[in-house]
């Protein structure tokens, strides 16, 4: 089972829960307790919505977190590339791969760069099928992975050619910038809520 199944799971087992407690401590009649039923069922189908596309929704509210303030998520100081902090906590880039816009989310703790199927597809990347694909150690435990290559990367004044990454269903909608892009650097940092990448 998945992290996100295991959410899921969890976000009904208190829906049944709470609207089941709400049942039993009142006597009511039988059209009431069906009204409270499909209201605590809403309300839970809402809150599930909510959490399983809360990356796309903070994408959205960085976007209008920086058309309110003026202040762009990634901005070009000198030869160095600065990041603020989305509001979930993490740094996500505006990359171009071979010419097409992808979003990434910067982790150092991933060692290699990896792309979600579709964002694979939109960038035109050729995906090894040869073979047995190879099996990878995430947070949401094993997932099987393709190889492939970026030819270029561009990430404002930082740029990669001939990137080695990996390609799954399993990543969802998430594109991950790896250790492999990081270590081409001069260097990378944070400072407070802003990370900054310098080009070799």
């Amino acid at each position: 089972m998945t992290g996100a199944q295991s959410a899921e799971l969890i976000w009904l087992l208190l829906a049944i829960v709470l609207v089941g407690s709400a049942l039993l401590s009142r006597r009511w009649s039988l059209t009431a307790a069906l009204r409270m039923a499909l209201w605590w069922v809403a309300i839970f189908v809402i809150a599930l919505a909510l959490f399983s596309y809360r990356t796309e929704l903070g994408m959205v509210a960085d976007r209008v977190k920086s058309e309110v303030t003026g202040e762009a998520q990634q901005r070009i100081v000198g030869t160095a590339l600065r990041i603020n902090k989305s509001l979930d906590g993490h740094f996500w880039v505006e990359a171009m791969v071979n010419g097409h816009e992808i979003r990434f989310l910067i982790d150092s703790g991933a060692s290699i760069t990896a792309m979600s199927e579709g964002a694979a597809l939109d960038a035109g990347l050729n995906v090894d099928q040869s073979g047995f694909p190879m099996v990878l150690t995430t947070a949401n435990g094993a997932v099987e992975a393709r190889r492939s290559n970026i030819a270029t990367l561009e990430i404002g004044p930082l740029k990669a050619t001939d990137l080695a990454i990996v390609v799954s269903p399993a990543f969802g909608d998430v594109n991950v910038l790896g250790m492999n892009f990081l270590s081409q650097l001069k260097s990378w940092r944070v400072e407070g809520d802003e990370m900054i990448l310098e080009p070799a």
